[in-house]
């Protein structure tokens, strides 16, 4: 079976893993999750993830969530555009989530980043996610 939506399917699992208080969670590898991976340790909503290779040429990600006084960092994690409808933007369009304390992550010519970076280096693109 074919998955057509990969990233709404790692999004889905921090999402379950979270509501159940589990430390870690797994997900097929792939380049895009990695990335998004990157911007979310990089604005301290996950602690880390790790690449798993296993011996039959598949290999996974390890998410390691972030917790704090028992409440999950990441309250809120939504899918913006999907297989069914792309949503993109331009640079001065990029909204401001909860007033700067959530992010929108955004792919982008110029790779796959957070929204205050976007707008730093002047670019727009589609809107991959939401988190709060």
């Amino acid at each position: 079976m074919s998955m057509t939506d990969p990233l709404g399917d790692m999004l889905t699992r921090i999402r379950n893993a979270q509501m159940r208080g589990k430390s870690k969670v797994s997900t097929p590898a792939s380049n895009m999750r990695a990335r998004v991976l990157e911007v979310l340790q990089a604005e301290g909503f996950i602690r880390g993830y790790s690449r798993v290779d296993y011996g039959s040429g598949k290999s996974e990600l390890e998410i390691e969530l972030k917790y704090f006084d028992g409440e999950p960092v990441i309250r809120e994690i939504q899918r913006v555009s999907k297989p069914g409808r792309r949503v993109y933007t331009a640079v001065r369009d990029i909204p401001v989530i909860y007033n700067g304390l959530g992010i929108s992550i955004l792919s982008t010519p110029k790779g796959v980043m957070s929204d205050s970076q976007a707008r730093e280096e002047n670019v727009g693109g589609e809107v991959l996610c939401r988190v709060f």
